[in-house]
């Protein structure tokens, strides 16, 4: 029987703009975070529809490549994942509601308000352990 890997969170970050999309990824490392990049939200929908994937921050920008929007992405987000935090980023007005405990962050953001949410969502890891059967 082999020992099982300790808990570490999974960002999913969808950005279609290379720089900030590896800025994020940075900060969320150096958080203790593992990093799944997306460019659209096509791609992240599937990403959150495999079994036992691990995201529990979703950060999105509003305008993506393909057809889908950020938000669009977070209303499916969150009603296949109530437990995931969310964060929705534009330089523009928010012109559609976000779903239930989403939050939007308008652009330009500091670099601080990615690793203090990172920090909120990792201070629920006994939550996030039990929800991931690791408890």
């Amino acid at each position: 029987m082999g020992q099982s890997q300790p808990f570490r969170a999974t960002a999913l970050i969808v950005e279609d703009d290379p720089t900030q999309c590896e800025m994020i990824a940075l900060l969320l490392e150096e958080s203790e975070y593992d990093v799944i990049t997306c460019e659209s939200a096509e791609a992240a929908e599937l990403v959150l529809s495999k079994p036992g994937h691990r995201v529990v921050l979703l950060m999105t920008d509003v305008n993506l490549a393909g057809r889908m929007s950020g938000v669009e992405l977070a209303h499916i987000a969150r009603a296949r994942h109530p437990h995931l935090n969310i964060v929705v980023t534009s330089g523009r007005p928010l012109s559609q509601p976000l779903p239930g405990n989403a939050k939007f962050w308008a652009k330009p953001w500091a670099p601080l308000d990615v690793l203090r949410e990172a920090e909120i969502t990792l201070e629920r890891t006994p939550e996030l352990r039990r929800r991931f059967g690791e408890a």
